[in-house]
Protein backbone atom coordinates (compact mmCIF):
# COMPACT_ATOMS: atom_id res chain seq x y z
CA UNK A 1 0.00 0.00 0.00
CA UNK A 2 1.65 3.30 -0.92
CA UNK A 3 0.71 5.53 1.69
CA UNK A 4 1.31 8.99 0.07
CA UNK A 5 4.46 10.09 2.20
CA UNK A 6 6.87 10.40 -0.40
CA UNK A 7 8.20 13.98 -0.37
CA UNK A 8 6.27 14.61 2.98
CA UNK A 9 8.06 16.52 5.74
CA UNK A 10 7.58 14.68 9.30
CA UNK A 11 8.81 16.70 12.72
CA UNK A 12 8.75 13.93 15.39
CA UNK A 13 9.66 15.13 19.22
CA UNK A 14 11.53 13.07 21.59
CA UNK A 15 13.13 11.03 18.42
CA UNK A 16 16.48 9.80 19.89
CA UNK A 17 15.41 6.52 21.27
CA UNK A 18 12.17 4.71 21.88
CA UNK A 19 9.06 5.01 20.30
CA UNK A 20 10.05 8.73 18.52
CA UNK A 21 12.94 7.19 16.89
CA UNK A 22 11.07 4.20 15.40
CA UNK A 23 8.47 6.59 14.39
CA UNK A 24 11.24 8.67 12.63
CA UNK A 25 12.27 5.65 10.83
CA UNK A 26 8.86 4.61 10.00
CA UNK A 27 8.20 8.14 8.37
CA UNK A 28 11.48 7.80 6.43
CA UNK A 29 10.98 4.54 5.10
CA UNK A 30 7.98 5.74 3.49
CA UNK A 31 9.85 8.36 2.09
CA UNK A 32 9.26 11.33 3.97
CA UNK A 33 12.16 14.14 5.25
CA UNK A 34 11.86 13.32 9.10
CA UNK A 35 13.34 16.58 11.61
CA UNK A 36 14.08 15.19 15.20
CA UNK A 37 15.00 16.30 18.43
CA UNK A 38 16.11 15.65 21.89
CA UNK A 39 18.07 17.22 24.74
CA UNK A 40 21.13 14.94 24.46
CA UNK A 41 23.04 16.12 21.55
CA UNK A 42 25.44 12.63 21.22
CA UNK A 43 22.27 10.00 21.07
CA UNK A 44 20.23 12.49 19.01
CA UNK A 45 22.87 12.26 16.24
CA UNK A 46 23.61 8.52 16.51
CA UNK A 47 19.24 8.71 15.92
CA UNK A 48 20.04 10.49 12.40
CA UNK A 49 22.94 8.87 11.21
CA UNK A 50 21.06 5.64 11.54
CA UNK A 51 17.84 6.95 9.95
CA UNK A 52 20.21 7.89 6.72
CA UNK A 53 21.72 4.98 6.92
CA UNK A 54 18.69 2.37 6.72
CA UNK A 55 16.48 4.76 4.45
CA UNK A 56 19.20 6.49 2.50
CA UNK A 57 16.63 9.63 3.67
CA UNK A 58 17.12 12.90 4.68
CA UNK A 59 17.27 13.75 8.35
CA UNK A 60 17.69 16.97 10.10
CA UNK A 61 18.76 16.49 14.01
CA UNK A 62 18.10 19.51 16.37
CA UNK A 63 18.75 19.74 20.35
CA UNK A 64 15.96 20.92 21.82
CA UNK A 65 14.02 21.00 25.17
CA UNK A 66 10.22 20.65 24.62
CA UNK A 67 9.81 22.44 28.41
CA UNK A 68 10.55 25.31 26.77
CA UNK A 69 8.87 27.82 24.18
CA UNK A 70 11.92 29.13 22.28
CA UNK A 71 13.25 25.78 21.86
CA UNK A 72 10.44 24.43 20.34
CA UNK A 73 9.99 27.63 18.11
CA UNK A 74 13.36 27.13 16.88
CA UNK A 75 12.90 23.24 15.99
CA UNK A 76 9.93 24.16 14.13
CA UNK A 77 11.59 26.96 11.81
CA UNK A 78 15.01 25.09 11.66
CA UNK A 79 12.86 22.28 9.84
CA UNK A 80 10.97 24.75 7.56
CA UNK A 81 14.08 26.33 6.90
CA UNK A 82 15.67 23.49 5.64
CA UNK A 83 13.12 21.27 3.96
CA UNK A 84 10.82 24.27 2.44
CA UNK A 85 7.52 22.84 4.18
CA UNK A 86 5.83 20.73 6.61
CA UNK A 87 3.30 18.20 6.73
CA UNK A 88 2.84 16.21 9.56
CA UNK A 89 3.90 16.62 13.31
CA UNK A 90 3.89 13.82 16.05
CA UNK A 91 3.83 15.11 19.58
CA UNK A 92 5.98 13.43 22.36
CA UNK A 93 7.67 13.64 25.47
CA UNK A 94 8.89 11.89 28.19
CA UNK A 95 6.11 11.22 30.98
CA UNK A 96 6.54 12.59 34.50
CA UNK A 97 7.67 10.55 37.70
CA UNK A 98 5.48 8.07 39.29
CA UNK A 99 4.04 8.79 42.38
CA UNK A 100 0.41 8.87 44.59
CA UNK A 101 -1.11 12.71 44.97
CA UNK A 102 0.03 13.74 48.06
CA UNK A 103 3.54 13.21 47.09
CA UNK A 104 3.90 16.19 44.74
CA UNK A 105 4.21 19.58 45.12
CA UNK A 106 2.62 22.60 42.88
CA UNK A 107 6.28 23.19 41.41
CA UNK A 108 5.99 19.09 40.37
CA UNK A 109 2.53 19.60 38.49
CA UNK A 110 3.83 22.68 36.90
CA UNK A 111 6.66 20.79 35.38
CA UNK A 112 4.44 17.70 34.17
CA UNK A 113 2.23 20.24 32.63
CA UNK A 114 4.82 22.10 30.15
CA UNK A 115 6.22 18.35 29.66
CA UNK A 116 3.12 16.66 28.64
CA UNK A 117 0.41 19.52 28.06
CA UNK A 118 2.62 22.72 26.83
CA UNK A 119 4.76 20.86 24.44
CA UNK A 120 1.97 19.21 22.79
CA UNK A 121 0.30 22.97 22.64
CA UNK A 122 3.51 24.49 21.54
CA UNK A 123 4.12 22.01 18.63
CA UNK A 124 0.77 22.20 17.24
CA UNK A 125 1.09 25.91 17.05
CA UNK A 126 4.27 26.56 15.67
CA UNK A 127 3.05 24.22 13.04
CA UNK A 128 -0.26 25.00 11.95
CA UNK A 129 0.73 27.93 10.21
CA UNK A 130 3.02 26.23 7.92
CA UNK A 131 0.39 23.25 7.37
CA UNK A 132 -1.80 26.05 5.94
CA UNK A 133 0.04 26.85 3.40
CA UNK A 134 0.87 23.47 1.55
CA UNK A 135 -3.11 22.85 2.08
CA UNK A 136 -3.29 20.42 5.08
CA UNK A 137 -1.50 18.23 7.29
CA UNK A 138 -1.48 15.84 10.39
CA UNK A 139 -0.88 16.14 14.01
CA UNK A 140 -0.23 13.02 15.90
CA UNK A 141 -0.34 13.27 19.58
CA UNK A 142 1.86 10.09 21.37
CA UNK A 143 0.20 10.07 24.85
CA UNK A 144 -0.52 7.00 27.16
CA UNK A 145 -3.07 4.08 27.91
CA UNK A 146 -4.02 6.09 31.09
CA UNK A 147 -6.52 8.41 29.40
CA UNK A 148 -8.65 5.46 28.58
CA UNK A 149 -7.80 3.97 31.86
CA UNK A 150 -6.29 6.30 34.46
CA UNK A 151 -2.99 3.71 36.25
CA UNK A 152 -2.34 3.57 39.86
CA UNK A 153 0.57 5.74 41.06
CA UNK A 154 0.87 7.53 37.99
CA UNK A 155 -1.32 10.73 39.07
CA UNK A 156 0.62 13.60 37.25
CA UNK A 157 0.49 11.02 33.75
CA UNK A 158 -3.31 10.39 34.26
CA UNK A 159 -4.01 13.71 34.44
CA UNK A 160 -2.22 16.08 32.39
CA UNK A 161 -2.59 13.55 29.60
CA UNK A 162 -5.95 13.70 29.51
CA UNK A 163 -5.55 17.37 29.02
CA UNK A 164 -3.97 16.58 25.52
CA UNK A 165 -6.99 14.52 24.57
CA UNK A 166 -9.41 18.01 25.32
CA UNK A 167 -7.12 19.83 23.35
CA UNK A 168 -7.03 17.59 20.45
CA UNK A 169 -10.53 17.04 20.06
CA UNK A 170 -11.01 20.62 20.04
CA UNK A 171 -8.49 21.59 17.52
CA UNK A 172 -9.95 18.62 15.36
CA UNK A 173 -12.84 20.56 14.47
CA UNK A 174 -11.37 23.78 14.62
CA UNK A 175 -8.42 22.64 12.35
CA UNK A 176 -10.58 20.72 10.34
CA UNK A 177 -11.58 23.34 7.71
CA UNK A 178 -8.14 23.30 6.79
CA UNK A 179 -8.14 19.95 5.96
CA UNK A 180 -5.87 19.49 9.13
CA UNK A 181 -6.53 16.42 10.88
CA UNK A 182 -5.25 16.06 14.79
CA UNK A 183 -5.14 12.83 16.67
CA UNK A 184 -3.77 10.68 19.55
CA UNK A 185 -2.21 7.32 19.84
CA UNK A 186 -2.21 5.54 23.57
CA UNK A 187 0.31 3.57 24.22
CA UNK A 188 0.25 0.54 26.40
CA UNK A 189 2.86 -1.51 28.01
CA UNK A 190 5.50 -1.15 25.06
CA UNK A 191 9.00 -2.22 25.50
CA UNK A 192 10.81 1.36 25.91
CA UNK A 193 13.21 2.35 28.61
CA UNK A 194 10.09 4.41 30.20
CA UNK A 195 8.51 1.55 30.72
CA UNK A 196 11.43 -0.48 32.21
CA UNK A 197 12.21 2.46 34.86
CA UNK A 198 8.20 1.81 35.97
CA UNK A 199 8.55 -1.41 36.23
CA UNK A 200 11.89 -0.85 38.12
CA UNK A 201 10.13 1.95 40.58
CA UNK A 202 7.09 -0.64 41.17
CA UNK A 203 9.68 -3.34 42.09
CA UNK A 204 11.28 -1.14 44.66
CA UNK A 205 8.18 0.17 46.03
CA UNK A 206 7.28 -3.62 46.47
CA UNK A 207 10.02 -4.71 47.44
CA UNK A 208 10.75 -7.40 44.81
CA UNK A 209 11.92 -8.53 41.87
CA UNK A 210 11.98 -6.78 38.99
CA UNK A 211 11.64 -9.77 36.42
CA UNK A 212 8.33 -10.83 38.71
CA UNK A 213 7.18 -7.21 38.30
CA UNK A 214 7.97 -7.53 34.44
CA UNK A 215 6.26 -11.13 34.41
CA UNK A 216 3.82 -9.91 36.23
CA UNK A 217 2.57 -7.28 34.27
CA UNK A 218 2.74 -8.96 30.69
CA UNK A 219 0.87 -11.84 31.71
CA UNK A 220 -2.35 -8.95 32.62
CA UNK A 221 -2.07 -8.18 28.18
CA UNK A 222 -4.59 -10.49 26.66
CA UNK A 223 -1.65 -10.96 23.94
CA UNK A 224 0.72 -12.19 26.63
CA UNK A 225 3.64 -9.41 25.57
CA UNK A 226 4.75 -5.58 25.97
CA UNK A 227 4.52 -4.05 22.30
CA UNK A 228 6.98 -3.08 20.46
CA UNK A 229 8.21 0.44 19.26
CA UNK A 230 8.16 -0.47 15.69
CA UNK A 231 4.54 -1.79 16.00
CA UNK A 232 3.59 1.41 17.61
CA UNK A 233 5.44 3.34 14.61
CA UNK A 234 3.16 2.03 12.19
CA UNK A 235 -0.20 2.79 13.69
CA UNK A 236 1.36 6.53 13.69
CA UNK A 237 2.70 6.38 10.59
CA UNK A 238 -0.57 5.27 9.03
CA UNK A 239 -2.76 7.99 11.19
CA UNK A 240 -0.14 10.56 8.99
CA UNK A 241 -0.75 9.06 5.30
CA UNK A 242 -2.93 10.05 3.09
CA UNK A 243 -4.62 6.80 3.44
CA UNK A 244 -6.37 8.06 6.95
CA UNK A 245 -7.62 11.37 5.30
CA UNK A 246 -11.26 10.93 6.79
CA UNK A 247 -10.10 10.00 10.71
CA UNK A 248 -10.18 13.22 12.78
CA UNK A 249 -10.67 13.75 16.33
CA UNK A 250 -9.83 10.40 17.46
CA UNK A 251 -8.03 8.68 20.36
CA UNK A 252 -6.42 5.41 19.62
CA UNK A 253 -4.84 3.01 21.80
CA UNK A 254 -2.52 0.31 20.86
CA UNK A 255 -2.19 -2.05 23.68
CA UNK A 256 -2.64 -5.71 23.09
CA UNK A 257 -6.15 -5.52 24.49
CA UNK A 258 -4.77 -4.42 27.98
CA UNK A 259 -7.43 -1.64 28.49
CA UNK A 260 -11.07 -2.72 29.68
CA UNK A 261 -12.92 -0.12 28.54
CA UNK A 262 -15.48 -0.53 25.38
CA UNK A 263 -14.60 3.03 24.66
Amino acid sequence: MDLGLKGKVALVAGASQGMGRAVALGFAREGAKVSICARGEAQLKEAAEMIRRETGGEALATVADMTKAEDIQRFVARTVEKFGRLDIVVTNAGGPPPGEFMKFTDEDWEKAFHLNFMSALRLAREAVPHMRKVGGGRVVNITSYSVKEPIAGLVLSNAIRSAVIGLAKTLSRELAKDNILVNNVCPGRIDTERARKLSQARAERLKRPVEEINREMAAEIPLGRYGTAEEMAGLIVFLASERASYITGTTIQIDGGLVRGIQ
